[in-house]
C-alpha cells in the first residue's frame, strides 16, 4: 500500500446512503464504535456515547455558528449567478462563484434588496474570485436576509428554512463558518448535560470552516495538496484547562477534524497547549504525529478527502477502509447529515 497515493482512500459508496435529511432527535443517528487496540467494531445509537464517557474525558467542541452565505443575484446581463462567500478580507470578501467562466474582474452583480457586487480579482483556484459588495451596511442582517444556507453539493436538494438550526450545533455561537462542523450536529442539549453530570469536562475553541471543507484532494500524491487558511482561536482559560486535564491523565476527546486541526495547531511539545489565534493550514495525513488529541468523534467523511486521510492517520488506513466497509455494509449514512464514529 502506498499511503502518500491519492487512490489509497478509494472506497465504493452506493448513492442512496448519502444522508439528505438529518435524523430527529439529533442523538439517535447510528454510532460506530472503532477500537484501535482490540480493532473491533461496535454498532450503537449515538446517545449511547454516554456509557463511554466519564471522569477521565474531556470533551473539546468547536462553538463556530454557520452564516448563511450562498447568494444568488443577477447580472447585468440578466444571467442568474451563485456566490458563495468564504472568508471576509478587510473590506472584501473571497468567494466561489458560478458560472466562474462568465464573472471576470468588473462584472457587477445584482442581489432583491438593491446591494451590488463587484467581481475584484480572480483567485488561484476554480471559482475563486475576490469580491467587493456596495450598499451593505449590515453584513449579518444582509446574509439573513439574502443568504441561504451552505448545504453541501452532494445534499441534491434545495435548502429549507429547517436547515437554518438542523446544519447548526446547538452550541453554535460564534458566526463566520461557510460549513458546518458535522460531528457535533448529532449532540442534544440534554446529551451534553447528561455528560456533564457524569463528570466529562467541556471545552470549547472555535475554528472558522472555509475553503478547507471545498476543496478536494486532487494531487496523485497526497503530500502535494495544500490546504486554504482557516481562523482559529484557543484562549487562555481553555488552554491551560487542558494542559490541566492532561497532567491528571485525562483523555481529550476532538469533536470532529476541525477540533483536531486547532488543538493541532496550538499545541508545542515543551509548553503543552498554548493560547492561540490566527489562521491555521494545518494538514494531517498518514505518518503524522498526534500530540493534542487521544480519541475522535467524527463523521463519514468522501472519498480522497483531506477529512478521510486525517481519520485515517488517527485510526490507522486498514482500519479507517474496514471501518467504512462495515458502515455501508450495515447501511450508515454518509456526510454531512449522516451518522458518525468515534475511534477510541
Amino acid at each position: 500500500m502506498d499511503i502518500y497515493s491519492l487512490e489509497t482512500y478509494q472506497y465504493q459508496l452506493p448513492p442512496e446512503l448519502v444522508a439528505q435529511y438529518p435524523v430527529q432527535p439529533r442523538d439517535h443517528s447510528r454510532l460506530l464504535v472503532v477500537e484501535r487496540e482490540t480493532k473491533k467494531f461496535r454498532d450503537r445509537y449515538f446517545f449511547a456515547l454516554a456509557e463511554y464517557l466519564g471522569e477521565k474525558h474531556v470533551l473539546v467542541l468547536n462553538e463556530t455558528r454557520v452564516i448563511p452565505v450562498r447568494l444568488r443575484g443577477i447580472k447585468e446581463t440578466g444571467a442568474h449567478v451563485e456566490i458563495l462567500l468564504l472568508r471576509k478580507v478587510g473590506e472584501d470578501w473571497q468567494a466561489l462563484v458560478r458560472p466562474a467562466r462568465r464573472l471576470k474582474p468588473g462584472a457587477v452583480i445584482q442581489f432583491t434588496c438593491g446591494a451590488k457586487a463587484e467581481i475584484i480579482q480572480e483567485l488561484g483556484f476554480a471559482g475563486g474570485r475576490v469580491i467587493r459588495f456596495q450598499g451593505v451596511s449590515d453584513w449579518y442582517g444582509f446574509l439573513e436576509n439574502e443568504g441561504e444556507v451552505p448545504l453541501p453539493p452532494y445534499i441534491s436538494r434545495p435548502p429549507t428554512e429547517q436547515d437554518k438550526e438542523t446544519y447548526q450545533t446547538v452550541y453554535a455561537a460564534r458566526p463566520g463558518s461557510a460549513a458546518a462542523p458535522t460531528a457535533g450536529l448529532h449532540f442534544t442539549e440534554q446529551l451534553l448535560t447528561r455528560l456533564t453530570q457524569q463528570g466529562v469536562e467541556v471545552v470549547k475553541l472555535l475554528l472558522h470552516v472555509g475553503l478547507g471543507t471545498f476543496r478536494p484532494v486532487e494531487s496523485p500524491d497526497i503530500r502535494q495538496h495544500r490546504m486554504h487558511q482557516e481562523y482559529y482561536e484557543l484562549g487562555e482559560q481553555e488552554a491551560e484547562r487542558l494542559n490541566d486535564a492532561r497532567a491528571a491523565g485525562k483523555r481529550i476527546v476532538a469533536v470532529g477534524t476541525t477540533v483536531v486541526r486547532t488543538l493541532e495547531s496550538a499545541y508545542e511539545e515543551k509548553r503543552g497547549y498554548v493560547p492561540r489565534q490566527g489562521f491555521t493550514d494545518c494538514y494531517i495525513y498518514p505518518g503524522y504525529r498526534f500530540r493534542a488529541v487521544d480519541q475522535l468523534i467524527t463523521n463519514f467523511h468522501l472519498p480522497k478527502s483531506s477529512l478521510l486521510m486525517l481519520v485515517c492517520a488517527f485510526a490507522g488506513i486498514d482500519l479507517t477502509l474496514a471501518a467504512y466497509r462495515h458502515a455501508v455494509e450495515n447501511r450508515y449514512r454518509f456526510f454531512s447529515y449522516g451518522d458518525a464514529m468515534y475511534v477510541i
